[in-house]
């Protein structure tokens, strides 16, 4: 396009003019202006870096508010109703856009939200009142909040309101990192089909993607539906500086070593600014070091200082640098950029660089994703990096390189360009062709398809198998598949029918997988996906499904330090390797001869290992050694390997516990948090440098105040600021400040655990009381902790709630209902565990208390004259397991019991109210019903009996209740009465009972088979009471057994002439024995239901007779 046909600014609206600081568009603006402004088609621009494309976002953005003008030429905006998303792959990118945008469209009301992990100030108003979200792939897919799709409070969330979908560096998908932003814009265009979304702006979504290099455009195009005149391909020709490359080659040994004598710098750069990138952090900081020595020998005559007053600058700057090391080099003009730098330093570099007066920086590769710091010269040391994936050193990809080749040349201070690659000779080549190139984008998808599956189905944007397919068929991965099928194992010659039938298997085999890990719930027919706590909490922290597997196989009593293995085994720190030249450093720490670690790498015998072996073990001592808050390993790459670990643990270890709070696990639960913690702050929560947590206080001040006996947040309230600033060395008012960083502290809070009186037989009442003692300052911070009740015998949680501590209603309190023990003694603990702040011995600010429960294991009945009392033997709890819920808990039976018989059997069976077996959630209670008058009565043997007559008077007759179920036959009826009066004649003989009765032979007897005629009378049957009652089992023989119910007889007559009743077949019921000793105790399985109480209650034969009656 030539000069004349240079779109102006002045084309645009009224109110969109001064959006721009220039009159007119280049010409890769020009040409794309009608596309981007004019139109809603999707777009896929290719073009150079430097040559512009952020203005492409700008015009598809003001396109979009144009529909906010009237006709009058006014802009009316309205907050939220038409969202523009702007995905990057770095961080750095996402808030230099934001510092722009908000500078250029903030006088018109138009707000723009950060979304990252580095801000937490943003929640779902903000998200629902933002115009424009800029954000990365991975907070977009993890956040719940902000990605979940459904009607929810009467309206469609987030997605419902996005108009518009910018992609910068979209030729990221060919990086690991690529499958979540391939995932989101699958999720958003299935979302879009949706017939819930037909009258929302996201039916007409616009998607704009732009790269510097995209080879196979149309790839891409195909993907995000768009047409051809969409379709933008640019040349270098565009680049608005001419850039000069140079390869040389070097043995892989020597190229780090000829870097600084053949002396590039100097020959190419003309003293202009130039940037080094070099493969590690400990790389750029030795190559800045190596450079400040060689200007060093130059004296006056520094090629990188022009003049005084520039070097009055640099001297200035290197007083205000943190970095100790950075402060030699500043003065040379040299620097160094990574991400170890404090933001503070950070900024001081870049400033420094952009302004000329640091003429070098030597950085990571990450700074080429980054922030805009052209230079004049750009050297790539080497051209290999550190695969974290992978574990070994690989080629960087050719979007990387050329990457860091677009930030040479600086418009307009430069009209030409330097670029020079140092690889090893037998890459030459590669780099000598690299403009002329062709990699391809593929996807990297199919690795982590898994967890991203799982993510879709938490947030029910898959529902069922065939939206799972349709979900893949929405992505770059299926694009790719029919294009290049053998990067995907796929053989070259299947066709289009084929792969898609291969789509289906890889989704039903993921599927299958995610539902035998309880990931998610499938139907029978597994059709219908549904999710499960475990699969949310993986998609909420963003976790590897390989370490969500080590997380749900974590012992039942997880300890810290099994919860921290967990963390070292995980998935998302697997590319950390045990280097050689590490063995030793770390041998030494685990020897421990100062006893400073908590955790040590043990062998096989329980002693320490003298050789550290694994990755696993090394990640653990270096853990170890830095949570003791003085960590010896000060070297740079064991340090960035801890600080991996400690970020991505805490995630882990936060994940650990809201899984064990799901399964009620108490102590997995309490010990993974205290890691969290621990991992958040670097610090075991006993360590004495815990002032560390608090800002403005490092690793010298601390232990200064430690040496005066200030350890704790309560000793550093009350101590004397005067006295902090003599012993810190520090001046006026430093001590002060000091002490309002306790401001940053959460408010205090007060808690209380009180047993209080309850009506419930079997349960005690609990009341916990939360009272907030005073007030956070006006801050955005906000603090959170988890409330948690628990039995400590039982291991179990009885009541957790989340709350942020500022805005609880104070006093807050809860009513918990414990059962009470079997053993007679209950534990109760309540503990209230903030996130992010680690206890400090007994001034903790984690609070914990306890109260111990007492069960009365005896009830005593007592006569009208106080003078006698009859002591009745404890009640036993019997554990009844459901068969329909295997997972479900024990609990004691009582009422769950009596719930269990059918309404025919209640119907046949009296009742008599001497002893009441329904109590409250299972405690069989002994009660004593009073009369009116509350005239008692001496209970004797007399009594009993007149009771009994008086009783049987309003009895039913004897007849076979009818039942639903079908009878047993009379052949089957008359061999169960044979073998029961047989086995009758057995028990009543203690010296013939066997230890296993199914297996005894049974033997008719005679004389019961004609004891027919012999009638029961009053003395009869009251003497038959006295001779069982000899042979009641005692309470701590009392037992459950577990068999099934046939048939009803009663064994409370065996001993007498014979009666058989037929009564209605008793509903089965399973019983859980209590120990293993009772599978000796086992009658067989034509044992009935009275025969199984009789052992297990002692006053069976009361109620046998008064049922029999």
């Amino acid at each position: 396009m030539d000069s004349y046909s240079l779109k102006s600014v002045s084309d645009l609206p009224d109110p969109f003019r001064a959006t721009f600081s220039f009159r007119y568009f280049n010409s890769l603006q020009s040409e794309c202006f009608s596309a981007c402004f004019h139109s809603d088609i999707n777009m896929v621009i290719s073009a150079p870096t430097g040559s512009g494309k952020t203005v492409l976002f700008e015009l598809c953005i003001l396109r979009l508010l144009s529909k906010f003008i009237t006709q009058e030429g006014r802009f009316i905006h309205t907050k939220g109703t038409l969202k523009t998303i702007y995905i990057s792959p770095s961080k750095a990118l996402v808030k230099e856009k934001l510092r722009s945008w908000n500078q250029k469209l903030g006088s018109w009301g138009i707000n723009c939200l950060e979304l990252t992990g580095d801000n937490e100030s943003y929640n779902i108003k903000s998200i629902q009142e933002a115009d424009i979200v800029l954000t990365t792939p991975e907070v977009v897919i993890k956040f719940d909040a902000v990605t979940r799709f459904g009607i929810k409070d009467g309206g469609l969330s987030f997605f419902s309101d996005i108009s518009l979908v910018l992609i910068d560096e979209v030729h990221l998908l060919n990086d690991p990192r690529g499958a979540a932003l391939e995932a989101i814009v699958s999720r958003i265009k299935m979302i879009s089909r949706s017939p819930q979304m037909e009258t929302s702006p996201l039916a007409h979504v616009r998607f704009l993607a732009v790269s510097a290099t995209i080879p196979n455009i149309d790839d891409l195009a195909e993907w995000l539906m768009v047409p051809i005149q969409g379709i933008k391909r640019f040349g270098e020709e565009m680049r608005p500086v001419k850039l000069t490359t140079k390869v040389f080659g070097y043995t892989p040994a020597k190229n780090d070593f000829l870097f600084e004598k053949a002396n590039l710098l100097m020959q190419y750069s003309s003293g202009k600014s130039a940037l080094v990138f070099c493969s590690t952090r400990k790389g750029a900081q030795e190559a800045a070091q190596r450079l400040a020595q060689t200007v060093m020998t130059h004296g006056y005559s520094n090629p990188f200082i022009k003049s005084m007053d520039q070097q009055e600058r640099l001297r200035e700057a290197s007083l205000s640098c943190g970095d100790k090391q950075m402060q030699s080099y500043i003065l040379y003009g040299v620097g160094y950029h990574n991400g170890g730098l404090s933001p503070k330093d950070r900024s001081l570099i870049e400033g420094l660089f952009l302004n000329g007066d640091l003429r070098v920086l030597c950085t990571t590769n990450t700074l080429a994703h980054g922030i805009n710091l052209p230079a004049h010269t750009v050297i790539i040391k080497s051209t290999q990096h550190f695969n974290k994936e992978k574990g070994t050193y690989m080629e960087y990809d050719r979007s990387m390189i050329l990457q860091m080749c677009g930030r040479a040349g600086r418009p307009p201070f430069d009209d030409t360009g330097m670029v020079i690659i140092m690889t090893r000779r037998e890459t030459v080549h590669l780099y000598e062709n690299l403009l002329g190139g062709c990699e391809l984008v593929e996807s990297q998808l199919l690795s982590c398809v898994t967890e991203h599956l799982v993510a879709e189905v938490v947030q029910l944007t898959v529902p069922d198998i065939t939206r799972a397919i349709e979900w893949i068929k929405c992505s770059y991965l299926y694009v790719r598949m029919k294009k290049n099928p053998q990067n995907y194992a796929i053989k070259k010659e299947l066709s289009g029918i084929h792969i898609e039938k291969h789509i289906q298997e890889v989704c039903v085999q993921k599927v299958k997988e995610l539902s035998e890990y309880q990931m998610i719930l499938t139907e029978e027919d597994g059709f219908i996906l549904k999710p499960l706590e475990p699969g949310r909490l993986m998609t909420k922290y963003y976790l590897k499904f390989d370490t969500m597997k080590h997380i749900m196989k974590a012992p039942a009593n997880c300890s810290i330090e099994d919860a921290l293995n967990i963390v070292c085994r995980a998935e998302e720190i697997s590319w950390i390797q045990l280097r050689r030249n590490e063995k030793k450093l770390l041998n030494d720490i685990n020897n421990d001869k100062d006893g400073r670690l908590r955790f040590h790498v043990l062998g096989d015998k329980g002693k320490k290992k003298k050789r550290i072996q694994t990755r696993e073990e090394k990640l653990f001592i270096l853990v170890n050694d830095c949570l003791t808050g003085d960590p010896t390993a000060h070297d740079l790459s064991l340090t960035q390997d801890t600080n991996s670990v400690c970020s991505n643990g805490c995630r882990i270890a936060k994940c650990m516990k809201e899984y064990f709070i799901y399964k009620k696990n108490y102590k997995g639960a309490l010990n993974s948090s205290l890691l969290a913690k621990s991992l958040h702050q670097k610090l075991w929560e006993d360590s004495p440098y815990l002032l560390k947590q608090l800002p403005g206080i490092g690793m010298v001040t601390a232990k200064a105040l430690q040496s005066m006996g200030v350890k704790s947040f309560e000793t550093l309230s009350e101590a004397d600021p005067r006295k902090i600033e003599m012993v810190t060395g520090r001046k006026f008012p430093f001590g002060n400040h000091i002490k309002e960083s306790l401001l940053s502290l959460p408010p205090k809070v007060d808690m209380k655990l009180e047993e209080m009186t309850c009506p419930n037989y079997g349960k005690s009442k609990l009341v916990m009381t939360l009272t907030r003692l005073s007030e956070s300052p006006q801050t955005n911070k906000r603090h959170y902790a988890d409330v948690v009740v628990a039995t400590e015998e039982d291991n179990l949680i009885v009541f957790h709630e989340k709350i942020r501590v500022e805005e609880f209603t104070s006093p807050y309190s809860a009513t918990i209902l414990v059962t009470s023990h079997l053993q007679g003694k209950l534990t109760v603990k309540a503990d209230l565990i903030f996130e992010e702040f680690s206890e400090v011995s007994s001034f903790g600010i984690d609070l914990h208390q306890k109260v111990i429960l007492m069960k009365d294991i005896s009830s005593n009945i007592y006569h009208k004259q106080g003078t006698k009392k009859l002591s009745l033997p404890p009640s036993t709890d019997v554990c009844i397991i459901d068969p329909e819920n295997n997972d479900s808990p024990q609990v004691p039976a009582g009422r769950s019991q009596k719930s269990l018989k059918s309404k025919n059997e209640e119907a046949s069976i009296p009742s008599f109210k001497l002893l009441d077996e329904d109590s409250d959630e299972g405690e069989p209670v002994v009660e004593i019903e009073n009369d009116d008058d509350d005239d008692c009565k001496i209970i004797n043997e007399r009594t009993v009996f007149d009771h009994i007559r008086e009783k049987a008077k309003s009895l039913p007759s004897f007849t076979t209740t009818p039942t639903t179920e079908c009878p047993p036959s009379l052949e089957t009826l008359s061999l169960i009465r044979k073998r029961t009066r047989e086995r009758h004649l057995a028990l009543d003989d203690p010296s013939e009972f066997s230890a296993n009765p199914c297996e005894e032979e049974f033997q008719s007897s005679e004389p019961h088979r004609n004891s027919k005629n012999n009638t029961l009378t009053g003395e009869t049957i009251f003497d038959h009471i006295r001779k069982k009652a000899k042979s009641f089992p005692r309470v701590d023989e009392i037992k459950t057994l577990t068999t099934k119910s046939t048939v009803t007889n009663f064994d409370l007559f065996a001993d007498t002439k014979s009666i058989v009743l037929d009564l209605e077949p008793m509903k089965p019921r399973e019983y859980h024995p209590k120990s293993p000793s009772l599978a000796n105790r086992q009658l067989c399985s034509l044992a009935t239901e009275t025969e199984k109480r009789q052992v297990t209650d002692p006053f069976l034969g009361f109620k046998s007779v008064f049922s029999f009656l």
